[in-house]
């Protein structure tokens, strides 16, 4: 029989797939700019089902491409920009050598560029797609506009990180997104809602630190330079759906009002309105003044599918996310020196309350600490030489966790040099069957009105009184005597009827027992699951003993944690007691 002979790996998934070195020659980069061009247009290695029929029969270690992928990058128009540049890096090392200075200024006038507009477009389609993207574009921003400026990374990349995130924060406070606060090892983490979008990111601490050898900072300033281009595209479009100005501007002040006064020279002149602006204390400058007549209430028409109940519930959360937004308007704070001033600063203003802080801090002070009006004082420090009366002194926990429980906690656990109560994460939800720790019960009756104060004072009555547990004790001693005797009666019984003596045993009418129906209709569906167990085919049998073994292994967890945090309370109380011991 006649036909092409079949040669291997000619076929399937080994053509579907193009090493690395193979791609870079394809190309005609060299592997920097290669790494470089497949991070800005997303592009990423892909490792094969059958390695070793990919790699033609070898199990060496290579790093593969889809063949599709790498044919996209050949008609990319910024690989003409990188073959552009090395040849713009090649006459201008030449220049330098011959000394040829006028070449060097017309080659450096000259010098080509690239913009990734086009690339941004190509990768998100939507608005809504460059949102949901947006969580690692901000954290790397952020870390980036915390970087001393040093020779690892370009300082005007640090500026533009530093411009766009405080643009972005100021977006945040004017829509009041902010939802959710948490304070880790890493950083602070934050979650607002933007446009319906969740978007989570972090913020590192304001520390000194020094730049870690073993990471390659190429490859994270080329991500930083995609993530600022993106950035900069969300930020004009958020702006615009506020009827904010962009490039922000402070509300109510002239360009020559952004230079500092004489005498009073905070920043250049240059970087004073950025200063102000990332003070966090203004509002922004609308491109149309907003007229209270023209604020129509808009209608509400049930969702396509969506159930009187569950209208009810989604309005219950439209009420409560409502009710967040305001949660501190009214309030005014002031700042002493040793708070973290950025973090706090935003998230008051995000929830409608005013702050201000010393003038030796930072710029655009609000009022003084001899302001009568002051409601709340956030103080980082034992004890205070002065304080006013009318004026709650609080330390700093008290607003990341006034926020994350979504009401003004009480005061009384966040004075100064109180030992504080545990920093709950606001991202873990307890579900049917989890451990839920003490201090997050106490928060949900918080929330549900009631008094946890009033519970805990019953309950170190209960542990003072000890006079019960020992009428326990009394009452189990007895018990455990009664079936003592019990067992010396059956015991003599069996001795007489072993002996062949007539047992002194009466037949007594019996009595009637009422049914427990509820008792009977759980043996029944009991057995009822038993038996559909027996009836499961083998797959589906071994799939529900794994479910059943997750659920309990859950429960040993949550038990196990419970029995944990017993024995801790009760340490507690122990060395609480013998510390009064020593008092007295």
């Amino acid at each position: 029989m006649g036909g092409l002979e079949k040669k291997k790996y000619e076929r399937g998934s080994a053509t579907n797939y193009i090493t690395r070195n193979k791609a870079r020659k394809k190309l005609q980069l060299s592997l920097a700019d290669f790494r470089r061009l497949c991070i800005l247009k997303g592009i990423y290695p892909h490792e094969p089902k059958h390695k070793k029929k990919v790699n033609k029969g070898s199990t060496a270690a290579r790093t593969f491409y889809l063949l599709k992928d790498i044919k996209f990058l050949l008609h990319e128009p910024i690989v003409n920009k990188f073959r552009e540049y090395k040849v713009f890096v090649r006459k201008l090392r030449k220049a330098y050598g011959k000394s040829e200075w006028n070449t060097v200024e017309r080659l450096k006038d000259n010098k080509p560029s690239y913009k990734l507009d086009h690339i941004i477009k190509e990768r998100y389609p939507t608005f809504i797609d460059a949102l949901r993207d947006l969580d690692d574009a901000l954290s790397m921003c952020f870390l980036f506009a915390t970087f001393p400026r040093t020779g690892k990374c370009h300082v005007q990349i640090i500026q533009l990180c530093r411009r766009l995130t405080v643009e972005f924060l100021n977006y945040i406070i004017a829509s009041r997104s902010l939802r959710k606060v948490f304070l880790s090892i890493k950083g602070i983490y934050y979650q607002a809602e933007v446009l319906g979008q969740p978007i989570t990111w972090i913020a590192p601490y304001a520390f000194a630190h020094d730049h870690p050898t073993d990471v390659d900072y190429r490859v994270m300033a080329t991500f930083t330079e995609f993530y600022t281009t993106l950035l900069g595209f969300v930020n004009f479009r958020l702006y615009q759906s506020l009827n904010l100005q962009y490039p922000p501007k402070i509300e109510g002040q002239a360009e020559a009002e952004w230079k500092p006064e004489e005498g009073q020279a905070y920043a250049m002149d240059s970087e004073s309105y950025m200063e102000k602006l990332s003070a966090l204390s203004a509002s922004l400058a609308r491109v149309v003044a907003p007229n209270p007549e023209d604020e129509v209430q808009v209608d509400e028409f049930p969702v396509d599918g969506e159930s009187a109940e569950q209208e009810v519930v989604r309005k219950k959360e439209q009420e409560a996310v409502e009710k967040q937004k305001k949660l501190f308007e009214g309030l005014r704070f002031f700042l002493n020196r040793e708070v973290p001033r950025e973090p706090i600063a935003f998230i008051i203003r995000c929830f409608g309350g005013k702050v201000s802080w010393d003038k030796s801090v930072c710029i655009s002070a609000t009022y003084d600490v001899r302001d009568p009006t002051i409601t709340h004082q956030i103080v980082d420090r034992p004890s205070l030489e002065k304080q006013v009366i009318g004026r709650y002194y609080l330390q700093p926990q008290w607003v990341f966790d006034s926020v994350n429980a979504k009401m003004c906690l009480p005061v009384a656990d966040y004075f100064p040099s109180v030992l504080l109560p545990p920093h709950l994460s606001p991202f873990v939800s307890e579900k049917d069957g989890d451990y839920i720790p003490p201090e997050k019960l106490k928060l949900l009756a918080l929330q549900r009105g009631e008094n946890p104060a009033e519970e805990s004072g019953e309950e170190e009555e209960d542990d003072s009184g000890g006079g019960d547990d020992d009428d326990d004790d009394q009452g189990s001693e007895g018990e455990e005597h009664s079936e003592k005797e019990d067992d010396g009666k059956l015991k003599k019984l069996e001795e007489q009827r072993s002996q062949g003596k007539k047992l002194p045993v009466k037949v007594s009418a019996g009595t009637v027992r009422q049914e427990d129906k509820q008792r009977a209709a759980q043996e029944e569906q009991s057995e009822e699951k038993r038996l559909a167990i027996m009836m499961m085919k083998k797959r589906e049998k071994y799939l529900y003993q794994k479910i059943m073994f997750g659920k309990k292994r859950k429960v040993r967890e949550a038990t196990r944690l419970a029995e944990k945090r017993k024995a801790h309370d009760a340490a507690t109380k122990s060395e609480k007691k013998t510390k009064k011991v020593r008092r007295e």
